[in-house]
């Protein structure tokens, strides 16, 4: 018999399930071999080609019939989490048909591999209140498979950054554990690199201005949080001149915002920050010149002057009812703090001395890192670090294309970890 492990890479992205894969043989000794790939993004394809000399890349796997599929022992699957129709259900079980996963599903079905390993993002678990995970579980079951699956983060992995996914492992003969040893914590210095330039920008200048270098490290650069690890617009005086009095109220309107008791008298549905009108902000915070003051932090731009919203049933584009938030303009006008969620050049200064939180692709163009004295942004190679890959690993893209991919792949060392007890299985099937 063959101790070659023939697999498939489906929604491969840029391969880190397949470089995990491939580890995980190696360390045990085995011939690893895809036999089939299939992606539909163009900047993952151009990556995965040019790391793994793999030619034939296959495109959208609806429109791929498994009689085009060879063989194989293990599907690796990163698919995307969907909800599942009530429609159809038998024995209880939501209908998959019309999702990306009966695609695996019916993969599974006609070729039947030894296992399989697929990962999802944390929310899965929780997703359509546990009927899309429990649809899964139980549609791997009725193939016939021994199904586990487990949250797992790969900072217990020996990888810097806190990232957190579901790993789905089967097989035909065995259940597989998902318990694991914690690996040493590693720390960001341990991937990071040095003496790259820094940023020269003027919000960077007002940063290093106001705060020493050290007294930066883990801080969030957001107006829609508070505490001490928080930097505001008004900190830096971003959108003009704020007093000490302009400060004092801003810092307690943010908090404030966000108490329930102001939804409830208003009469609506509590949101994560709601507009207070003059007399409510007036039983917090008392100054003969108040209204003088929010308006003029109105017209600097650090608040607006806005009706509250409110949860509504209204009729889309489609004709169907929706519920929405829309302004509520039966209610008085308040202040509000001003939140974009891409409000500034940098939205956290990653500290060297702990880990990264989730990078997520929106997210990593605007994380900063001490380099010397000053900041810059991360560079692909540490991007590529922050989720274990090899350090021949190329993305050969510009930096936001890099990271749209990178926001999106999964913790190689965690896949290496799961692949060989799933290939351990295998051989002693053969033996």
């Amino acid at each position: 018999m063959s101790n070659t492990i023939k697999f498939i890479d489906l929604f491969a992205g840029i391969g880190g399930m397949r470089l995990g894969l491939e580890q995980g043989c190696k360390a045990l000794g085995v011939k690893s071999d895809c036999v089939f790939t299939s992606e539909i993004k163009s900047t993952a394809i151009q990556v995965y080609q040019n790391n793994f000399n793999e030619a034939n890349i296959w495109g959208d796997i609806t429109e791929i019939s498994t009689k085009e599929i060879p063989d194989f022992d293990i599907l690796l699957a990163g698919f995307p989490c969907q909800p599942f129709s009530s429609a159809g259900t038998r024995q209880g079980f939501l209908d998959t048909r019309g999702t990306l996963f009966f695609e695996i599903e019916r993969i599974l079905t006609d070729k039947s591999p030894f296992g399989f390993l697929l990962e999802n993002v944390e929310g899965l678990v929780k997703h359509d209140d546990g009927r899309t995970l429990k649809t899964i579980l139980n549609k791997l079951e009725q193939l016939g498979y021994k199904v586990t699956y487990r949250i797992l983060n790969t900072k217990d992995f020996g990888i810097p950054q806190d990232r957190k996914r579901v790993y789905i492992v089967g097989t035909n003969n065995e259940f597989i554990s998902l318990d694991f040893i914690k690996k040493q914590k590693s720390i960001l210095l341990d991937v990071l690199e040095k003496g790259h330039p820094t940023l020269q920008t003027s919000f960077v200048k007002k940063l290093l201005a106001q705060y020493p270098i050290n007294q930066l490290y883990g801080k969030s650069i957001k107006d829609k949080r508070g505490g001490e690890d928080n930097i505001h617009s008004w900190d830096l005086e971003l959108k003009g001149n704020v007093s000490l009095e302009q400060r004092e109220l801003l810092n307690l309107l943010l908090k404030q915002r966000r108490r329930k008791n102001w939804s409830a008298k208003k009469g609506i549905k509590w949101m994560d920050g709601i507009p207070l009108s003059l007399d409510e902000i007036e039983t917090f915070y008392q100054h003969d010149n108040l209204k003088q003051i929010l308006d003029d932090l109105v017209d600097k731009g650090y608040l607006k002057y806005e009706h509250p919203k409110d949860i509504q049933k209204v009729v889309n584009k489609d004709g169907k009812n929706v519920e929405k938030r829309e302004y509520r303009v039966d209610l008085p006008k308040g202040y509000n703090i001003v939140v974009g969620k891409l409000s500034f050049p940098i939205n956290k200064i990653l500290n060297p001395h702990d880990i990264a939180p989730t990078l997520v692709a929106t997210d990593m163009q605007r994380l900063a890192v001490v380099d010397g004295e000053g900041l810059r942004y991360l560079t692909i190679k540490e991007g590529l670090r922050l989720f274990g890959f090899p350090e021949e690993y190329q993305i050969n893209l510009s930096i936001n294309k890099a990271f749209d991919l990178l926001g999106n792949t999964v913790g190689v060392p965690v896949v290496k970890e799961i692949i060989e007890r799933i290939v351990i299985q295998k051989l002693l099937l053969l033996t």
